[in-house]
């Protein structure tokens, strides 16, 4: 599977904002158990637990045996909430979850990069690092999340390459909600990272309940809005399958 120059298709699942409690034990075994009879490889694209507590993750990982494909993942904002995330990313890890953050992998032939990515707005609505320290910090947090994604897909030689976030990096993809929390729900710079490079074929995301399904970057790369409460309306199922 991690054949670097296979060239035959696959089809990705991708599900944002699973929103795992600690008393959802056995909401998600079913969903893992039909992506692995529909798709090659699943995406998780952040959000998977209300608070980021760790009985939320051993509920996750639990539901995770169902699942009996490759899996990749990134960290979403509540999964940061508790204070936890180290152990919630070991838990992942120690589940067959190959969390992205500072590492790619490549999985049948299709490189894999991802981040959480940060606020910060789009277009010429992006805030800049101009006045106030605290102001100057938030931007340095938004344009070092870019520089890991950067960095990710640098690093990845596919021909076909699949970036995983949790915030949004187009306005396309955020439609629906309200105008006041655009620059809450993702960054322009994600973009701009990703139409660096030529090879990435795919954008996944979450964190926007109320956005739209599909957008593209500026250079014409699409974006896919894949929580599950914008997928479920669109699909009938809460994952988006994609052919990479």
């Amino acid at each position: 599977m991690n054949d670097p120059s296979t060239t035959e298709a696959i089809t990705l699942a991708a599900v944002g904002d699973l929103h795992v409690s600690e008393s959802s034990q056995g909401l998600f075994a079913g969903l893992f158990a039909a992506v692995s009879d529909e798709a090659d490889v699943l995406a998780l694209c952040g959000d998977l637990t209300n608070f980021g507590k760790p009985a939320e993750v051993a509920n996750l990982v639990e539901d995770f045996k169902a699942c009996t494909i490759p899996t990749v993942a990134v960290l979403g904002n509540h999964d940061y909430e508790a204070g936890c995330a180290d152990e919630v990313v070991a838990m992942l890890q120690d589940a067959g979850i190959v969390v992205l953050d500072e590492q790619a992998t490549v999985i049948a032939g299709v490189g894999f990069a991802g981040v959480k990515g940060f606020l910060g707005g789009f277009g010429r609505g992006e805030l800049g690092a101009f006045g106030e320290q605290a102001i100057k910090l938030f931007v340095d947090e938004s344009r070092e999340e870019a520089r890991k994604l950067e960095n990710a897909l640098r690093s990845l030689r596919t021909d076909r390459v699949v970036a995983v976030l949790h915030y949004a990096p187009v306005a396309d993809t955020v439609e629906g909600e309200p105008l006041e929390i655009y620059p809450f729900l993702g960054s322009s710079r994600l973009a701009n990272a990703v139409d660096r490079f030529d090879n990435v074929k795919a954008v996944v995301h979450g964190h926007a309940h109320r956005g739209r399904y599909e957008g593209r970057t500026p250079r014409g790369v699409p974006v896919y809005n894949c929580a599950q409460y914008v997928v479920e309306p669109v699909f009938g199922r809460p994952y988006a399958l994609l052919e990479i």
